[in-house]
């Protein structure tokens, strides 16, 4: 994979990312639906979460304090978010590898 095409790839993982944080998702949860529904290594979504905790610090740290307020307010998420969640990611990640597909 060359470095554009690596740049592309990290750039597609950030973006999936930042859809499991419009559901209110966790690292943990967000590493385990896109190995899922998106074939993207744990390590990987893992280490792209970790690198955007370093650039956007108070947003994370802000996302967390609300994770932990939304949890002790509301026992499960709704049924249909769930349910959109993979359609979203799988979406999202066949419009980005056919990005990635063009360049190669």
């Amino acid at each position: 994979m060359g470095s554009e095409s690596s740049a592309k790839y990290i750039h597609m993982v950030q973006h999936l990312i930042e859809e499991c944080i419009v559901f209110n998702m966790s690292k943990e949860e967000c590493m385990e639906a896109l190995s899922k529904h998106a074939n993207i290594k744990p390590v990987i979504t893992s280490t792209v979460w970790k690198e955007l905790e370093k650039e956007n610090k108070e947003f994370f740290e802000a996302y967390t304090k609300r994770r932990e307020e939304i949890r002790a307010s509301s026992s499960e998420r709704s049924e249909s978010t769930s349910q959109r969640i993979p359609n979203i990611l799988l979406d999202s990640s066949n419009k980005k590898d056919d990005d990635i597909n063009d360049d190669i």
